[in-house]
């Protein structure tokens, strides 16, 4: 009987050191990934990792030239937009795979799982029947 145990617990072992193997294997990947987009007129070239952040941000030469400072500021915008999205997309197909079926990829990369709304929600501070102070500073 105890070797039935025995068995068991290896077989969980071995399970939960695969399962390790798969995950670091995963985040590695992860943070892999550097997709990047180039705005239409190719003065601005963005770069972003595969947690959405940016890594690099270049202009060509005349990019100062060719846009209004505001013009160019919304381009930089449209174009890191972009780049989020694609490093979104490899990062959600990266982790698919390891994910039970009918997990969102993209909400468990968000920080948010299967967690609705009203789970997400900061619940308000229970006051306990004590009066609120507020200490006032006269000037």
């Amino acid at each position: 009987m105890a070797s039935d145990h025995r068995a068991q617990v290896e077989e969980l072992l071995a399970d939960y050191r695969r399962s390790r193997e798969q995950l670091a294997s995963m985040q590695q990947t992860l943070e892999a990934i550097n997709e990047s987009v180039t705005s239409s007129d190719g003065t601005v070239v963005a770069t972003v990792g595969g947690r959405g952040t940016l890594t690099d941000l270049t202009f060509s030469d005349d990019a100062y030239i060719r846009h209004r400072p505001s013009d160019l500021a919304k381009l930089v915008l449209r174009t890191v937009a972009a780049a989020v999205t694609k490093a979104s997309e490899t990062a959600n197909r990266t982790v698919s795979p390891l994910l039970p079926v009918q997990t969102d990829p993209a909400a468990l990369l968000a920080g948010r799982a299967d967690l609705t709304e009203a789970e997400l929600t900061p619940k308000p501070k229970k006051n306990r029947g004590r009066p609120l102070t507020t200490t006032a500073t006269r000037t």
